[in-house]
Order: C-alpha cells, then sequence, then structure tokens
C-alpha cells in the first residue's frame, strides 16, 4: 500500500495590518514554525499552507502599502527558509506566497519544495477575481501555466489555489498531468460561497479520481472584516469522502495519513478517463 501522510496549516493573522508587510511575515512565520516543526516530527511528507500564508487576505483593500508584501521565488526569505526546513525534515512543502517576478509585476503563487531541500517550481493562480471584497486583480496577474505536477520525492502533487477550485477544467488538466495528491490552498469566508466549500472539491476529486487537501485560513481580520474566515481545511479522497477535517475556527496542523493505491482502484472502477470525448469538446476552449 502507497502510504502518503499529509499536512495542512490553517492560521489566523498574528499582527495588525497597521504594520509594515515585513513586521507582518516575520509574526506569521513565528506563529507557523512550531507547527512545521510539530509537521516534521510527526513524520508529514507533504506539507501545504494557506494562501499567501505569511500576509492578511489584504485583497479587500486597494491599498499599494502590500505591494511590498511581494518576494521572489526561490530566491526570497520565505521560499529559502522554507528550503531549509524541508531538507531537516525530509519534508515536501508548498510555500505559498505574494510573488514578485519582476519590479511591479505581481503574482498569487505557490512554491514547491522537494523533500531534500531542492527548488521544484511554482504554481501560478490562474483564475483572478474582482468583485466585491475580493479586488484581486489590483494585486495578482493571472498565472499562464500548463497545470505543472511535480514529480516529488513521495507523490504526484499539484497544486491550484483558491477562486481556481471553480473552475472544473484546472481540476482535470492536473489529472491528466498525472497528478495523484493535489492541494488547494485558500483564503474564503463564511457568506456566500461557505455551502461549496465541502461540495465543489470532493466533487472534483471524484470526477478525477485524486486526493485533495484543501486549506482555509481563520478568524477576522480588521480593518476589512469582510467576514469570518472558517478553517475547516480537509483532505477529501477519490470517492469524494472527507477523511480527516480541521476546526472551524482555530490554528491547527491537520495531518492525515492517505492511501495512494486508491487513486488506480477508483480509477479502474469508474473508467472517466477511458470515456472522455476530448474531439466534442472544441466549444470549451472557444473565447466567447
Amino acid at each position: 500500500m502507497a502510504k502518503l501522510k499529509t499536512g495542512l496549516i490553517q492560521m489566523g493573522l498574528k499582527a495588525s495590518t497597521d504594520g509594515s508587510p515585513d513586521e507582518i511575515r516575520q509574526a506569521m512565520l513565528a506563529a507557523h514554525t512550531p507547527l512545521i516543526d510539530d509537521a516534521g516530527k510527526q513524520g508529514v511528507q507533504v506539507l501545504c499552507f494557506q494562501e499567501v500564508f505569511t500576509q492578511p487576505y489584504f485583497c479587500p483593500s486597494q491599498d499599494t502599502k502590500w505591494y511590498a508584501a511581494a518576494e521572489a521565488i526561490p530566491d526570497g526569505p520565505t521560499t529559502r527558509l522554507m528550503m531549509d526546513y524541508a531538507k531537516t525534515y525530509s519534508m515536501v512543502i508548498v510555500v505559498p506566497i505574494y510573488e514578485e517576478r519582476m519590479p511591479g509585476v505581481y503574482y498569487n503563487t505557490a512554491a514547491v519544495i522537494d523533500a531534500d531541500g531542492s527548488y521544484l517550481g511554482k504554481y501560478s493562480k490562474t483564475h483572478i477575481p474582482q468583485v466585491a471584497g475580493f479586488w484581486e486583480k489590483f494585486f495578482f496577474k493571472p498565472g499562464a501555466s500548463d497545470y505543472p505536477v511535480f514529480d516529488t520525492a513521495y507523490c504526484k502533487l499539484g497544486v491550484y489555489i483558491c477562486y481556481d477550485r471553480h473552475f472544473p477544467e484546472g481540476w482535470r488538466a492536473l489529472a491528466l498531468n498525472g497528478a495523484e495528491y493535489v492541494v488547494n490552498p485558500s483564503a474564503t469566508v463564511a457568506g456566500l460561497s461557505q455551502y461549496l466549500w465541502e461540495l465543489e472539491q470532493p466533487a472534483s476529486a471524484v470526477a478525477n479520481g485524486y486526493f485533495i487537501g484543501a486549506v482555509n485560513r481563520v478568524g477576522w481580520e480588521a480593518p476589512w472584516n469582510i467576514g469570518e474566515f472558517y478553517g475547516n481545511s480537509y483532505v477529501v479522497n477519490p470517492r469524494g469522502q472527507i477523511e480527516a477535517q480541521a476546526s472551524p475556527d482555530k490554528d491547527e496542523l491537520l495531518v492525515h495519513e492517505i492511501d495512494l493505491d486508491m487513486v488506480r482502484e477508483v480509477r479502474n472502477l469508474w473508467q472517466f478517463f477511458r470515456d472522455r470525448r476530448p474531439d466534442t469538446y472544441d466549444p470549451l476552449i472557444e473565447l466567447n
């Protein structure tokens, strides 16, 4: 049996948004450190944080102050720090941060670090919302990747970020590229989308025959207070069953072991990939 020990960390904001992005980064890293160490000691093999994990979810604002929160990947301080942790604990780490790719060009990105501390690559959020409370186009340029799957020491790993989860095309592309486990770091609040949290990702796990680790932050973030980030991070299997779930309101490391043999087992039962008809899907890529 191909067992994989997964870890998801959900966290509330640990510093006032009146502070500088660098001060907030240091506070968030300090809060994460004990949980990273705990994950390493528990033998977690793939660890993922929440979306833009070193900062508040600043997109309710349109304040250029937050451009200073962006850092280089892989040579910025957070990615370098996580490379050290990955090597120390032989742990794959997915590092979702605000990325500056060149002066004035910013992305919502997750770096992927292998268990030996090497940088494998990155995925940048593809679908960028622009609605009240979520003015993301002000901060993020949309990614234009080919939905990479990272051949890590322990599994074939995909990344999809927050709002991406509403779009089935990317989930399918990750499956076709070989993903066995896909993480979705998010920042989502109670209200309109909450009922989708335990609906869309289990459905995507079933449709694509892989495991998904869904991560959300917790608590309220002033001064915006657009809603409560409701946590409830979880791991769902290819049958759509949530196998483990974190609390709605606490800082937490969720550790759960999954059986990757279930990927083949479920795909052999539900032959969705055999029965696909890509020759009929041309209308799906028309620009309307």
